[in-house]
């Protein structure tokens, strides 16, 4: 059985791992904290908290979090887990929030940037 004092550095360095994620993920949208504070709806004490590991958060926080990132939970849950983030994940929920003449825009640029000549 695992000792209580394990368990409890087992969650630091999940909450840390998680925090970097989060951060990883931010400084890949070129958002401050200050931004992604505002889009999430959180404040910029709550994001610097979640980003050192140092705060546990709800999921409303982590639901709150995803729209400031534009990503969904299982996205945000699937790039941490893989310890890196699932771009195909990332560009289906881009593209979940555009128009269905979009959605075929979008289609056809990536067919004709991968067409063989």
């Amino acid at each position: 059985m695992e000792k209580p004092k394990n368990r409890v550095a087992n969650w630091t360095r999940l909450h840390r791992r998680f925090g970097d994620h989060v951060r990883k993920l931010r400084n890949s949208r070129e958002l401050t904290q200050e931004n992604l504070a505002e889009r999430s709806d959180l404040s910029v004490d709550a994001i610097r908290r979640i980003e050192r590991g140092s705060f546990s958060p709800s999921l409303d926080t982590l639901g709150k979090l995803s729209v400031g990132l534009d990503v969904s939970l299982k996205t945000l849950f699937q790039g941490f887990e893989r310890e890196r983030t699932d771009a195909v994940a990332e560009i289906c929920d881009f593209l979940a929030h555009r128009s269905g003449r979009e959605v075929q825009r979008a289609w056809r640029v990536i067919q004709a940037l991968f067409e063989e000549h």
